[in-house]
């Protein structure tokens, strides 16, 4: 079942079973501001298994990519189009946000971000490939990021 993410009411519907439901709810309603006012659109999610083909695609990238295997369970996922890009996310019980922004045409910017709620530790997998910055959000708190570009053709 998909829901719209609202970021004016914080819930944390879907991600009950997170140690850090409150953080990682926050974070994802700070992602659904973001997509509101920078391109109009309103951020719906499923449960990861209903977005089964969206997790393996961003799951496809981090192992061809990197050689990277999250070990933590996804528990929801969307994909949708925006601004000539197609955008996936995935949240995971964890805490852990990942997001692709994979630009349609060539030459278009193709990245994966990652991103840590407030309280969650570095995932193992993670800890010894990427530095994360910190970000203050209202919403989220104090959200860790890092990224990296994706060179090949997904």
């Amino acid at each position: 079942m998909s829901s719209v993410v609202d970021f004016k009411e914080v819930s944390t519907v879907g991600l009950e079973t997170s140690p850090v439901a409150d953080a990682l709810a926050g974070l994802r309603a700070n992602e659904a501001r973001y997509l509101k006012n920078k391109f109009d659109h309103d951020f719906v999610v499923m449960d990861a298994s209903e977005a089964e083909d969206v997790v393996a695609w961003i799951h496809n990238i981090l192992a061809k990519e990197r050689d990277l295997h999250i070990a933590s369970r996804p528990l929801q996922a969307c994909v949708f189009e925006a601004d000539g890009a197609k955008r996936a996310y995935v949240f995971y019980e964890s805490g852990l946000s990942i997001n692709v922004l994979y630009g349609l045409a060539d030459g278009d910017k193709r990245a994966v971000g990652f991103k840590l709620s407030d309280g969650m530790e570095v995932p193992e997998e993670l800890a010894d490939k990427f530095k994360f910055a910190r970000q203050k959000s209202k919403l989220a708190g104090t959200i860790r990021g890092s990224y990296f570009v994706i060179k090949g053709e997904y």
